[in-house]
């Protein structure tokens, strides 16, 4: 199979670094890096939920996405007095969908658990890679709410994590830089559980449709990138997870 422009084997993630305790005030924080792309994420604690859910004994987790001006090749305006884009939109729901998705509500009391992803430096895969961030911060949140004993049962379900995989120059490639995901023919974002389970699933065919092996492939190499991913987590933060997902 031929090289990618970097080096890379088709099946290879960019380097990887997941820093923990990034930032000093927030309940929970990491800085992930994943090759050049850069996100900070933080997880604040809030004692009260949304209208929707008050007096029904239940929390809420929900995420917010923004990059800082130069964080791209041009500058981008900030979402100062505007209502944010729409791309916007959509990848803090769907990083709040997620986690969602790996958390027992009413385990967290009437609170809400805020995630910030703030993309200091955009080089491709930054809505996948703020979701595996996001993730770490959210554990570290819940860590020091079980040592103040603010919760009486860990709420976390399972892990979570997220990669981009695509279909360039005819070969299906894990984790695409943007000048990789900017010409893929077919570019695909999947979130999975520790179990195996898939969260959610974005692919998008730019020219020509793919067929259902290729769909295979591409799932088959995202879970193999995830599984690495999921390792890197749980040495981050082998203090916390318990034993087995839930708690068990």
């Amino acid at each position: 199979m031929a090289a990618r422009p970097d080096g890379r084997s088709p099946s290879q993630m960019r380097p990887v670094k997941m820093t923990r305790g990034f930032n000093r005030y927030a309940e929970g924080s990491c800085l992930i890096e994943i090759g050049e792309t850069q996100v900070i994420c933080t997880a604040s604690l809030e004692e009260r939920v949304p209208p929707f859910l008050k007096g029904q004994g239940t929390g809420w987790v929900t995420a917010e996405y923004s990059m800082i001006p130069r964080a791209t090749r041009q500058r981008t305006q900030r979402d100062v007095g505007k209502s944010p884009s729409g791309r916007t939109v959509e990848i803090q729901r769907l990083i709040g969908r997620s986690l969602r998705s790996v958390v027992s509500m009413p385990g967290l009391g009437e609170r809400t658990i805020w995630i910030d992803c703030d993309v200091i430096q955009a080089d491709g895969g930054t809505r996948t890679a703020s979701i595996t961030g996001a993730y770490v911060a959210l554990v570290e949140c819940l860590g020091k709410m079980r040592a103040q004993k603010l919760i009486s049962k860990w709420p976390l379900l399972d892990q979570l994590a997220a990669v981009s995989v695509g279909i360039v120059g005819g070969q299906v490639c894990l984790d695409l830089n943007y000048d990789e995901d900017s010409t893929a023919a077919v570019d695909m974002n999947i979130v999975l559980t520790g179990d195996g389970r898939l969260v959610e699933v974005q692919g998008t065919a730019e020219g020509d449709p793919f067929s259902r092996k290729q769909m295979d492939m591409l799932m088959e190499t995202a879970t193999a990138g995830v599984n690495g991913l999921f390792q890197m987590q749980r040495d981050v933060l082998k203090e916390l997870l318990p034993t087995q997902p839930g708690g068990r």
